[in-house]
Formats: C-alpha cells, sequence, structure tokens
C-alpha cells in the first residue's frame, strides 16, 4: 500500500526507475493524498517532474549556532537563556558524538549515550535531565521547522530529586533565628506567601499596597508562565517586614526591594548563596534550598483545607493538576461532601416508590 499515516497527516511512497519517492501529502484526507500520488506519478511519466532530492539536514551543531541559539536568544527571557538554554547548549556542542551528527541521524539511543556520559561525568540526573531537556526542544523545533521528518523520542532519566523537602516549624524557627539579613527577611516572605525565589527577588515597591485586605498586597508581575501574574495578601510578618525595609529605604514610591549592586540591579539566585549556607551549618537544620520554602507554604496550605482551584490561583500555577498533589481531603471532608450531596441526587423523591424505585441509603453501618 502507498498510503500511510504518520500521525494526522498522509504520506504517499512508491518506487520509480528503481528509486524510492517519499512525500508528505501535508493533507488528514486519504483520498486527497491518494490523488496528489497519481498526480505525481503522472508528472513523472509524462517528465514534467524530476526525481526529488533529498535535503540533507545540517549537523546539530551547525542547526544549535544557526537557527536554535538566535531564536532561544531572543524569544525566551533573558534568566530563561541565560540559566536554561546556554548551559545546556554548550553541554551538547561538547559532547562531540551527537553534536557532529547530522540531525536526521540523532536517534533515542544516541540521546541515551549522550545521558550516559553526561552520569559518568557524577552529575546528579537533574542536570543530567536538564541537559536532555534542551536537546529534546531542540530536536522538536528541528522537526517543526521542516529540517526533520520526525523528532526522535528522548526520555528523560528516573529517579530524579525534586524538591519536596517540607520544612518543619520547629526548622523554620531555628533557621529565621541564625539567619541575618537580608536572608531572614527573603526567607520569611517566600514562607509566607509562597512566591517562587525569582518572584521574590524581582519585587519593586510600586507593586506593595499596604492599604488592601487586611494586612496590604503585593503584586508578582513576572514569572515561569502567564498564570504568574497575581495578587497575593501579606500575613502581619511578611507586611511588618517589607514596611520597615521600605522605612529605610526612605520611602521610596518605585524599585527594586531587594536592591543590589548586581548586572540587574536586584538579587539574584547566587546573592544569598554564601548566607545560606552558612545559617544552615548554624542552626543546624536539615539542608535545603531556598525554594523549598514555597514547597512548604503550598503543602501547609494544602493541608489547611484550601481547594485546588484557589491554590493554583496563589500559587501561579499554570495548571490545576500542579496543584492537586498539595491538596489530600481527609476522610472527613470526603464524607461531608457526600453528605451535602445527599438530598440534591440521591433519594429526594417523593413518587420513587411509585415509579418503582428502591430507595437505598447512601451510607450504611449495615454489612448485610
Amino acid at each position: 500500500m502507498s498510503i500511510f499515516k504518520r500521525g494526522r497527516i498522509y504520506w504517499y511512497k512508491f518506487m520509480w526507475n528503481g528509486r524510492m519517492v517519499r512525500e508528505s501529502t501535508r493533507q488528514p484526507n486519504q483520498n486527497t493524498a491518494r490523488q496528489m500520488e497519481a498526480t505525481h506519478r503522472a508528472s513523472l511519466a509524462k517528465g514534467e517532474m524530476g526525481i526529488r532530492e533529498k535535503k540533507i539536514p545540517p549537523t546539530l551543531a551547525d542547526f544549535i549556532s544557526q537557527r536554535f541559539s538566535p531564536w532561544a536568544e531572543t524569544s525566551t527571557s533573558q534568566k530563561t537563556w541565560l540559566d536554561y538554554y546556554r548551559p545546556g547548549i554548550r553541554t551538547i556542542q561538547s559532547y562531540k558524538p551527537i553534536a557532529d551528527l547530522h540531525l536526521n541521524e540523532i536517534t533515542s539511543e544516541k540521546a541515551a549515550d549522550f545521558a550516559a556520559w553526561r552520569r559518568l561525568a557524577g552529575l546528579q540526573v537533574s542536570s543530567v535531565n536538564s541537559s536532555l531537556q534542551v536537546l529534546r526542544r531542540i530536536m522538536r523545533l528541528a522537526a517543526q521547522w521542516g529540517e526533520i521528518q520526525v523528532a526522535p523520542l528522548i526520555k528523560m532519566l528516573p529517579e530524579e530529586r525534586h524538591r519536596e523537602h517540607v520544612v518543619k516549624f520547629e526548622e523554620e524557627a531555628r533557621y529565621l533565628a541564625a539567619a541575618p539579613d537580608p536572608l531572614g527577611s527573603v526567607a520569611a516572605i517566600l514562607v509566607d506567601t509562597g512566591m517562587r525565589p525569582d518572584e521574590c527577588y524581582r519585587l519593586r515597591w510600586e507593586s506593595v499596597t499596604w492599604t488592601n485586605g487586611r494586612n496590604g498586597t503585593i503584586l508578582v508581575t513576572h514569572g515561569k508562565t502567564t498564570a504568574a501574574r497575581r495578587v497575593l495578601p501579606l500575613t502581619v510578618r511578611a507586611r511588618n517586614i517589607l514596611q520597615s525595609r521600605w522605612e529605610v529605604a526612605g520611602m521610596p514610591r518605585e524599585g527594586w526591594v531587594w536592591s543590589s549592586p548586581s548586572r540587574s540591579g536586584h538579587f539574584e539566585k547566587s546573592t544569598l548563596k554564601k548566607q545560606h549556607k552558612k545559617t544552615l551549618r548554624l542552626s543546624q537544620v536539615r539542608p535545603f534550598v531556598l525554594y523549598s520554602l514555597r514547597h512548604t507554604f503550598l503543602t501547609r496550605l494544602g493541608e489547611s483545607g484550601c481547594d485546588a482551584w484557589t491554590l493554583a490561583r496563589i500559587a501561579g500555577h499554570s495548571s490545576v493538576a500542579m496543584s492537586a498533589r498539595y491538596v489530600h481531603p481527609s476522610e472527613d471532608a470526603v464524607l461531608a461532601a457526600l453528605d451535602r450531596l445527599t438530598g440534591h441526587n440521591f433519594g429526594h423523591s417523593v413518587n420513587a416508590g411509585e415509579k418503582g424505585l428502591t430507595r437505598v441509603p447512601l451510607l450504611s453501618a449495615s454489612n448485610d
């Protein structure tokens, strides 16, 4: 059969003068695809169309330097480019067995060899997966831009350690008591608002309002996705910290809350690294990264009975599925929900007996 399907699109292939002709019709309709195949055959027979030579894709290194790097640098944020794409690109280009291959020669097996090479260098699974994600993105764009027909399947390594450490209340108190300023202030705000560290570092005074809500609010304007833009209420502790810093700074109307002599003008990921490491040693709490304070806040919020939709709004998640892992309804909450449903959808019809229906209680204490 000369017509076959890839995804939603039909292709055709046939032999002509000892050579294989394989073309995409770019059509989801089978009849249209057959007509296009017939037209191609007829054109070849009349000599109106020669055998199309296959385009040789560029090497991975050339594709990265000529197309992918310019796209990543201009189409993504500076932080994404500097912290994610650029390190991944450098790692991929340094592995010649894959960088020197043509795009159509890169397979799942070659990607697995690349991952094994990274693991032999002593890197953590999360670091290896970060490079694999960049490689996967490169190959998918190569397919999308027509350099290759289909992107290879690139699998992530299992057993990646996620930042799911929850800081206990007692550990939080010891850590904050040992933390110098400004680390203590940043940590307290992270655990009270659930902001991502980078969102906190980018906070500006014009985004802080003292009169809204009970204790004021902050507007998060930057984040990983569009859902990251949100308004968060301040706790009493968070308000006191920000207000004290605002007064010391001369009550400015605008500017960075966490100003720094860095290139960006505000704190960066490495700004508090030494202070955090020293504070962990002094407080003798289980080591964690500052991002764990966000996870701690969201876990506590879920345990308080917050539903997944509200939690997603507060966290700035782009999907409720991301928030669902923090929400674990107790048995009492499940029973209460079913009790509220009783009388609305179960056994509420007065004429149930007249219609030959048997009224069955929702919950029964008997095993008979």
